[in-house]
């Protein structure tokens, strides 16, 4: 009898074990493109698992489960970026270099990056989640509509005023 009540605990866990292993890296990924730090996307992963395990019986369905946590994740690090007043921005490990990189081309690719970076500090944090989510995941508006809980009438918004913001951050530093 003892050992009825361990499986059910056990398999439960191991789903639970399973679950995590199977989203963990696309849900950090996804937090670390929202605010850009690492140290930062690694807590708010260890957060966003803690809260849907919290609520297990809503991981029946895979595929749903799969997109609820989505959800949360989106939320715990726009919530972090509106708690802490800022956003910061990742240590992002440069690149290894290619043989044939020069100095001037390493140089180079470090501006750029650093030109971006400073781009995207200009838009909020539910434009940049918005714009990250539509641009670099490439995700359909509808599904990036589901991930930040709103209509996809304003996910437009909020992508054309990101791209908006950044042209005119191009713009001004052309000049």
């Amino acid at each position: 009898m003892s050992e009825e009540i361990v499986e059910p605990g056990l398999e439960l866990l191991e789903r639970q074990n399973r679950f995590v292993s199977e989203h963990l890296r696309r849900i950090f990924i996804q937090i670390y493109r929202i605010v850009g730090n690492v140290a930062d996307a690694q807590d708010l992963t260890q957060e966003a698992f803690i809260k849907a395990l919290q609520r297990q019986e809503q991981l029946k369905d895979e595929q749903k489960a799969a997109h609820w946590l989505s959800r949360i994740a989106t939320n715990t690090a726009i919530d972090f970026l509106r708690r802490s007043g800022r956003a910061t921005f990742c240590e992002l490990d440069e690149a290894p270099a290619s043989h044939s990189e020069s100095p001037e081309q390493a140089l180079l690719r470090s501006e750029e990056r650093n030109y971006l970076k400073d781009g995207l500090r200009l838009l909020s944090p539910r434009e940049r989640a918005a714009l990250m989510l539509r641009d670099v995941e490439g995700l359909p508006a509808e599904e990036v509509a589901r991930r930040l809980n709103c209509s996809k009438a304003t996910v437009r918004s909020h992508i054309a005023n990101a791209r908006t913001k950044f042209r005119r951050y191009i713009e001004r530093r052309k000049r």
